[in-house]
């Protein structure tokens, strides 16, 4: 259980987007923290809504969806969907790496808990698809950060249409329908140089939404 416990220190120093000009630095172990709390204020809203929320199993996937990349790095997005294919291999030396390491490191009585723990997070109970929510309610935050500062990459904006367009997959979920009324406008409405462009992208993506329903 040492090596687990080290490995959040890894975690720690993991730079998120490696590669890019940022204004701001973010750790994978601050974004697991990060999409923990998202996770928590989406699932209230689900709960009153009507929907029951597995606690146990959100606190779960949020907290450890990203301990694997401890094995291989934060890849960059675009290298690590660059096709299918490349996408598999990957995930498929993850899987073998996380394994190797259950079956080393973590004594037999827990093995199937952090296996439960450290597999894919995002799947289609209700859950795993607040994970899915907010992993990208915090991307979309960071890139927001920096083109709130005038980061001049063109990646950020990049990032930004794309977390929007993945929260939008999920619109029909109360929490993302709270997300768009209540706390996107507000984060808008922030005074900064590319605030019109930003706004515009974000009406841009919301109609390429509603058009593909």
């Amino acid at each position: 259980m040492h090596q687990f416990i080290q490995g959040l220190n890894n975690l720690e120093s993991l730079r998120r987007a490696p590669g890019f000009f940022k204004y701001a630095e973010h750790s994978v172990a601050a974004h697991s923290f990060k999409v923990a709390e998202i996770a928590q204020m989406l699932g209230d809203i689900e709960e009153e809504a009507g929907n029951p929320v597995n606690w146990q199993m959100l606190y779960e996937k949020a907290l450890n969806h990203d301990y694997t990349e401890r094995f291989i790095g934060d890849i960059k997005t675009p290298v690590k969907y660059a096709t299918p294919t490349l996408r598999e291999m990957l995930a498929d030396v993850e899987a073998s790496m996380t394994e190797n390491f259950i079956q080393n490191e973590i004594p037999a009585p827990f093995q199937d808990r952090y296996r439960r723990r450290l597999s894919e997070g995002k799947d289609e109970s209700l859950e795993g698809q607040i994970l899915s929510i907010s992993d990208k309610v915090d991307l979309l935050y960071e890139s927001f950060g920096e083109i709130e500062k005038g980061n001049p990459e063109q990646v950020f904006l990049d990032i930004y249409t794309e977390s929007l367009s993945t929260i939008l997959d999920f619109k029909s979920r109360p929490s993302v329908q709270y997300f768009l009324k209540n706390v996107l406008p507000d984060m808008l409405e922030e005074q900064f140089g590319d605030r019109d462009l930003l706004a515009q992208l974000t009406r841009d993506t919301l109609a390429a939404a509603d058009a593909k329903e």
